[in-house]
């Protein structure tokens, strides 16, 4: 039985108008934690703004990685252009530092689609038109029961991290249950842009964990990816 945090929304508090975020290699799934770090004027505004309504936050991809803070190639409008499929977190924690940052933690919400693309915000951040309702299973990802086969899983990631020399708590990762794990490690893996909008589009986590050891198992033995930035905001 799922323990439902009390302060998550409803699917019926989810807001038509939510901010975006848009950050090249970063992914974050309903359930998951993302840690980041908020410096640029427009950004804490968008936060502050947050914090007094909903606390919600889209993150999303641009299309063409790069831009100025990586959030993408700008256009002829000026407007990078990001990928339709994002997902909402919650501002569950934030602190200050003494240098102007905010360090916030996001839990995963939702996924959305974006209809349309609003005008900017009076802070200057960017806001869409969230369609929340093709995603709404995502609210009930704690009672997901979900299929993988944990034990290719493993192999593939255990072949995957010593072709690149990375380590990891291999008792925490044995002992996670299969929906944390498949979530975490399609989050925090070191894959490109484009297989991180693949496992956040995957229709679930079953089809994600499919698709999290298909990546695995082809770059297991191949040459090592670019890293995803690992500079957030």
């Amino acid at each position: 039985m799922s323990r439902r945090s009390p302060f998550e929304p409803s699917f019926e508090q989810l807001p038509e108008a939510l901010p975006i975020f848009p950050l090249s290699g970063v992914l974050l799934l309903p359930g998951g934690r993302l840690p980041l770090n908020i410096f640029e004027p427009r950004y804490l505004a968008m936060v502050f703004d947050a914090l007094a309504g909903h606390r919600l936050i889209g993150m999303v991809q641009p299309m063409q990685p790069g831009g100025y803070a990586g959030d993408g190639l700008p256009t002829g409008d000026g407007r990078p252009p990001v990928h339709k499929i994002g997902c909402a977190g919650r501002i569950v924690s934030f602190s200050e530092t003494d240098d102007g940052r905010l360090m916030l933690a996001l839990a995963g919400v939702c996924r959305f689609e974006t209809s349309r693309e609003l005008d900017p915000a009076h802070g200057g951040y960017r806001r869409v038109s969230a369609l929340f309702s093709p995603y709404r299973a995502d609210l009930d990802h704690a009672d997901e029961l979900i299929e993988l086969d944990r034990e290719r899983l493993m192999a593939a990631l255990t072949a995957f991290f010593r072709g690149r020399n990375l380590s990891t708590d291999w008792d925490a990762v044995k002992k996670a249950a299969d929906s944390n794990l498949v979530t975490s490690l399609s989050m925090i893996l070191p894959f490109g842009p484009a297989e991180k909008q693949a496992l956040l589009e995957a229709a679930d986590t079953s089809a994600r964990a499919k698709l999290l050891i298909a990546l695995l198992e082809m770059s297991a033995f191949g040459p090592s990816s670019e890293t995803p930035p690992q500079r957030t905001n």
